[in-house]
């Protein structure tokens, strides 16, 4: 059906600038750096702005691939985003690509201590597999690839921490709004060896579960609720952000949050538009099946046989067999009690046997 597909079309196409418009909303350095002060240890005693000049200029969204051997990239020099492509597809096979990534630059001791970050949003709390253990993929693959550009030969000192931190959209209730880490730890089974975190405290997973019904939560799962809403308009963000969390509202991000709640707004009105569709598609063919069946009916009750009622109806016996053979059985019930019969025997003979 022409409309249909272009309903699908429409709603893939505005549900594909949606993702992107989040990702450059979340790429904002002011928000990078809410995410970092509680998500990453090593940030939980700066401020939000220390942390923010503490983010490198090498930002990129949707451009490093997380495919082995795919995944070292030139960087740039941005205030914000290096660039912004799609995915490269072939027929079967589609490339993946991390969501965000960036370097930090932790001071130590007068120095200044890399690591690198990547940020996932996701929006279907249950996409079919953990997210930590995806959440772990993706933080070996940042390791993996460090070899040659971080450090070379067995120089595996040289190893940058990393942190893949997945903001999870549309938590159950039963979760909530919740923050949770995972990470490499030491555990003495015959105590002697000495404790030196710098030597393996190489990776952390964290999940941000968001759930703006629920009542419990921190600053970071109120601040996020609130941005990545699509019930709230902009104009309302804003005010919020501003006003609650002191986030300083660029005119450039004042744009941004308005396009993504422009297009939150087509998503779903085009989803609404596809669904009355469907539910038209629905309702005609329900209402042909009901005339059938009346017809259908009247013949029978008229004496005349099968085979004549298809050829009067100009329809194959085929066809009207499987009516025919429910008003058969059930004569005295009406046409709506015939095509629920009707829908029943089409469910029973859809579901696969065991």
């Amino acid at each position: 059906m022409k409309n249909e597909l272009a309903g699908d079309i429409g709603l893939a196409a505005g549900k594909s600038q949606y993702d992107a418009q989040c990702k450059r909303i979340l790429a904002n350095k002011v928000i990078l750096a809410w995410i970092l002060k509680y998500t990453v240890k090593e940030f939980e005693e700066m401020s939000i702005r220390r942390i923010k000049q503490c983010i490198g200029n090498d930002i990129m969204i949707s451009q490093v691939r997380v495919d082995p051997g795919k995944t070292n990239t030139s960087t740039f020099e941005s205030e914000k985003i290096i660039g912004e492509t799609g995915e490269d597809k072939v027929p079967g096979e589609g490339e993946v690509y991390f969501d965000i990534r960036f370097s930090v630059y932790l001071p130590v001791k007068g120095e200044k201590v890399k690591m690198i970050i990547n940020v996932e949003a996701q929006k279907d709390f249950h996409p079919g597999y953990a997210v930590p253990s995806r959440g772990v993929f993706y933080g070996a693959r940042m390791i993996s690839a460090q070899k040659g550009i971080e450090f070379t030969g067995s120089n595996y000192d040289g190893i940058r921490k990393v942190y893949s931190i997945w903001i999870c959209m549309n938590a159950p209730d039963y979760i909530g709004n919740a923050v949770s880490r995972y990470l490499i730890k030491k555990e003495d089974i015959l105590p002697g060896i000495q404790d030196e975190p710098s030597e393996y405290d190489k990776l952390t997973v964290v999940q941000i579960c968001l759930n703006p019904r629920s009542q419990k939560g921190n600053r970071l799962t109120e601040m996020l609720n609130i941005l990545l809403s699509s019930e709230m308009k902009a104009e309302q963000k804003i005010r919020e952000l501003e006003e609650n969390f002191y986030i300083p509202m660029t005119v450039k991000m004042g744009k941004e949050l308005n396009q993504m709640c422009n297009l939150s707004d087509y998503v779903e009105e085009i989803g609404i538009k596809k669904g009355m569709e469907k539910g038209m598609e629905k309702g005609m063919e329900r209402g042909r099946l009901l005339q059938q069946i009346e017809v259908i009916q009247k013949k029978f009750r008229k004496g005349k046989p099968l085979g004549q009622i298809a050829e009067e109806m100009e329809e194959t016996v085929q066809v009207v067999e499987v009516i025919y053979r429910l008003v058969q059985e059930n004569p005295s019930s009406s046409c709506e009690a015939i095509l629920e019969k009707l829908m029943e025997d089409r469910m029973s003979r859809s579901v696969p046997r065991p």
